[in-house]
């Protein structure tokens, strides 16, 4: 394309875009202040609220599972523990031990997250052997993020301080009572396979 007609083009874009250009970086003498305060507010409304809806969605299990490398191999364990069926009915799912509940660290695990979609563009475990074969540096930065926020996930919904000692076995109450109680351990140094297989653990602490 040459040079004339690239300008010819140039020009007839920014005769669309000059009024509203010129209507945003001027004060209006259309509309008063009010009117633009109300807009404004009622303009971010809707962004918040499809904001927070598209991150509500992102934190489904229909989401999560719907790439083949999710679906295939960690989904696929997860419905065999006791945090997918047990006898109260109540399930978890990805999100909640994977996504923090606060505002905050949630949005702060999504954009760490977002890292994912270019394993997913990539391959980088399309197949079961790939998955396999970074199955531990996978539970590692897992391990190692839960780790760091003392199992933030895990005590969403299994505090301590709420815990029945006497209704666990005697080697689980001293345990918990030794480790979790005192904050010398948190739940993730002891219960790296509760939801999700574990990787060829030789050299790896059992807690």
């Amino acid at each position: 394309m040459s040079g004339g007609r690239v300008r010819a083009m140039w020009n007839r874009v920014w005769s669309w875009i000059s009024p509203y250009w010129d209507a945003l970086r001027r004060p209006s003498v259309h509309f008063s202040l009010g009117f633009l305060t109300l807009g404004g507010f009622i303009a971010g409304i809707f962004f918040w609220g499809g904001f927070n809806t598209a991150m509500e969605a992102t934190n489904t299990e229909a989401f999560c599972t719907s790439c083949h490398e999710m679906r295939e191999n960690v989904f696929a364990e997860l419905k065999t523990t006791i945090h997918y069926n047990n006898r109260s009915g109540v399930r978890a799912i990805c999100s909640d031990c994977h996504v923090p509940h606060d505002w905050t660290d949630k949005i702060a695990r999504k954009m760490q997250a977002s890292k994912e979609v270019w394993g997913k563009i990539f391959g980088t475990v399309d197949t079961r052997e790939k998955f396999l074969d970074k199955r531990l540096e996978l539970a590692k930065h897992e391990w190692a993020r839960l780790k760091a926020n003392d199992s933030l996930e895990c005590r969403n919904c299994h505090e301590y301080d709420s815990m029945d000692l006497t209704r666990q076995s005697p080697r689980a109450a001293q345990i918990h009572q030794r480790y979790l109680g005192t904050g010398k351990n948190t739940c993730i140094d002891c219960h790296k396979g509760i939801a999700h297989h574990l990787p060829n653990m030789t050299g790896i602490p059992q807690g």
